[in-house]
């Protein structure tokens, strides 16, 4: 993961939150956390996708700070990639495409070739599945935290199920029960699952 593209953050130490914020003070807080000798099982999740955020906490503050990564360095740079033949400002990339002659013969008929009607037909897809993406996408960020630290409290799998078929109210019975920082932290990456929208 892209450690310098992450903006908010939160550190899980067993079942309590010690930290929550912008990465770089996370981090702070945490190594401060380990040096006093006073963490177990320290785990810092994005707060949008709830993927884990790997950190080498070896050293000095100043080394950990380092390890981090400079946002600005040429290869997180894209202007500094030397740039083929085509149209650039697009961000245009070829691949290949295997599709029946009856397919290809249908794009090539409409106006500005097979690569336009391509384009048009991803943007029209994009935007009808985009509620079911966003729902899908908010799911999965829920249960990616749930399993890294909540996998062992009662009534996960059902948890998870009703996460799935979007059933808020079961959903927040059975988490009511869970530790209270684990709690708050599941009902907040929650919000977005059980909107309207999302049939809650």
């Amino acid at each position: 993961m892209n450690r310098t593209h992450i903006q908010y953050c939160t550190a899980f130490d067993g079942s309590r939150s010690i930290a929550s914020g912008k990465l770089v003070e996370v981090i702070k807080k945490v190594k401060e956390h380990i040096d006093n000798g006073e963490a177990l099982s320290v785990l810092i999740f994005d707060d949008v996708s709830s993927e884990l955020v790997e950190v080498d906490f070896r050293g000095t503050m100043e080394d950990v700070l380092k390890r981090l990564g400079n946002p600005t360095a040429p290869e997180n740079n894209q202007e500094t990639t030397p740039r083929g033949p085509g149209r650039p400002r697009l961000g245009v990339i070829p691949r290949e495409v295997t599709l029946l002659p009856r397919h290809w013969e249908w794009l090539n008929s409409q106006p500005g070739g097979a690569s336009v009607a391509l384009r048009k037909l991803v943007e029209e897809a994009r935007r009808m599945n985009s509620d079911r993406d966003q729902l899908r996408s908010s799911q999965g960020a829920v249960y990616r935290f749930m399993s890294a630290i909540a996998g062992d409290l009662p009534g996960f799998e059902e948890a998870a199920r009703a996460l799935f078929a979007v059933h808020p109210e079961k959903f927040h019975e059975i988490v009511t029960t869970w530790p209270i920082d684990i709690r708050h932290h599941v009902q907040k990456l929650s919000e977005s699952v059980f909107t309207d929208e999302g049939g809650g």
